[in-house]
């Protein structure tokens, strides 16, 4: 299998290996990504359920707390009621049930005083309250506690000052923790999930969670925040004591929206990874072969140069046998050829010099040179603008090696025969010159590879001609060698271009 005329079907196949690999990345991070976010909807799903239940929860404990203060204030009345009975009974009365009622209320702080302020009776209080004289000296009952009224008659009256009992401060305290912590529940969820409570407006910001501060502060921000989180999940109904009705808002993490862009960061990282290493394989290839070219191109210059030193000689020896002259200066034609020729090989892999050529006379004396040694079926034709002084920079060894590779390409696509045309056009800062024929043409699939080294549709050769012409041209000349255009059994026209 020739590797450089299935390098294109390599490459496809490479391409598609790649795309298909990369599908297959993207299918199973998807699946992983997808069974992450329903791991994710789950949990949230029961945050959710628990969030609500727990409000539930805070509710009812926020009712039953009513419950309990009104029935410790119903025991206070009682408790005043008794104080007042024990007061206007008679002796005769059975106080037997009054009295169990004071003795048993051993949880409810009570302050009896009289209509004066004067404290006549204390109970379930701290020690200092008992040995105060007046109300108005225990600030803590006359300003923040509730009283009840006993009147004994039209000008007598007595105040039960009483607060709630211990039971009910330390349940106070339980309800006060649990209410903060369902807020901290909300806000540091185990979903780690964003998370904004609001009113039942939308607009008064309860507590928030994973939450850029600068958002919450932000009206407009914020509407828009909230209406994203709509878009994703509806948002959870909950009431709150103090508050009322709320809504809990959340979107998916942050963490869960990254891994959504894994795959694709994942595959650009690849991208460039295989690129690098692709365009350093290619430049380490490159440097070999240049290497090679370098190394065969001049060992060729080398093995030239005997064979060249010896014509030369013979071609002295035979002026001197009196030979024909005109077969003399054909054979020094020759020799001289062979002498180019090595120059060429002797200068690859080094910086030619450049120096200013007139551009018409070397194509039409090596035309003149290559039409000699051509089949006559074969005719080149040189169009030419008027101007015949076109100057421009160039190593003219490598040039006409340019030139003779092209036409000897289009000499084979003729089979021999046909017409070359060799046309010169210029423009305001560049040549062009273009070299057609009539012969069997190149697909466009074939096209680039020509250009490729070792490519070659001849059954001897190289195939590094077209790849050393294009070298000496872009890299030695600054130019361009490409093809203009080619059809199947129609032709094709090569063309240079060249800086003024």
């Amino acid at each position: 299998m020739d590797v450089q005329e299935n390098k294109g079907k390599w490459k496809l196949a490479l391409y598609l290996s790649a795309f298909i690999a990369f599908i297959i990345v993207i299918y199973y991070s998807n699946l992983l990504v997808s069974n992450i976010a329903k791991e994710e909807r789950n949990r949230v799903r029961i945050w959710a359920d628990g969030i609500s239940y727990k409000a539930e929860l805070v509710n009812y404990t926020e009712k039953f707390f009513n419950r309990i203060r009104e029935e410790e204030r119903k025991r206070a009345s009682i408790f005043a009621q008794a104080i007042l009975k024990l007061d206007q009974a008679s002796l005769d009365d059975d106080l037997t049930f009054y009295g169990s009622i004071i003795e048993f209320n051993s949880t409810i702080p009570c302050v009896v005083v009289s209509n004066s302020g004067e404290i006549i009776w204390a109970v379930n209080v701290e020690p200092e309250i008992s040995r105060k004289q007046y109300i108005w000296q225990v600030e803590d009952y006359r300003n923040n506690f509730d009283s009840i009224s006993i009147s004994y008659d039209r000008n007598m009256t007595n105040t039960v000052f009483y607060k709630e009992s211990k039971i009910y401060t330390e349940l106070r305290s339980v309800l006060n923790d649990l209410i903060q912590s369902f807020f901290q529940e909300i806000v540091i969820n185990s979903a780690s999930v964003p998370v904004i409570v609001t009113d039942e407006n939308e607009t008064y910001v309860v507590e928030y969670g994973n939450i850029d501060s600068l958002i919450v502060c932000n009206p407009a921000r914020l509407a828009e925040q909230i209406a994203r989180m709509k878009d994703e999940n509806a948002p959870i109904k909950i009431e709150l004591p103090n508050l009322g009705t709320c809504y809990v808002f959340y979107q998916e993490s942050s963490v869960l929206k990254q891994l959504r862009l894994f795959p694709f960061l994942l595959f650009f990282i690849v991208v460039i990874f295989a690129g690098v290493a692709y365009m350093l394989f290619s430049l380490a290839r490159k440097s070999e072969q240049n290497r090679v070219w370098v190394g065969m191109s001049k060992e060729t210059a080398h093995q030239l140069g005997t064979p060249i030193s010896s014509l030369m000689a013979w071609t002295e020896l035979l002026k001197e046998q009196n030979v024909d002259p005109t077969l003399i200066k054909e054979m020094d034609k020759d020799v001289h050829r062979l002498e180019t020729i090595a120059q060429r090989f002797s200068k690859i892999g080094s910086l030619p010099e450049l120096v200013e050529e007139n551009l018409i006379e070397v194509i039409e004396s090596f035309l003149s040179y290559l039409q000699t040694r051509v089949s006559k079926k074969i005719s080149l034709e040189f169009i030419k603008p008027q101007n015949s002084n076109i100057l421009i920079p160039m190593n003219r060894y490598l040039f006409e090696w340019v030139v003779e590779n092209l036409v000897k390409n289009a000499i084979d696509a003729m089979d021999g025969e046909g017409v070359i045309f060799v046309e010169l056009t210029a423009e305001q800062k560049v040549i062009h010159i273009d070299i057609r024929d009539c012969g069997k043409g190149i697909s466009s699939q074939k096209q680039k590879q020509i250009f490729q080294p070792g490519y070659t549709s001849k059954k001897r050769g190289w195939g590094l001609g077209l790849t050393l012409a294009r070298r000496i041209i872009n890299e030695y000349h600054g130019g361009k060698l490409f093809v203009k255009s080619s059809s199947v059994n129609v032709g094709t026209v090569m063309r240079i271009t060249m800086n003024k």
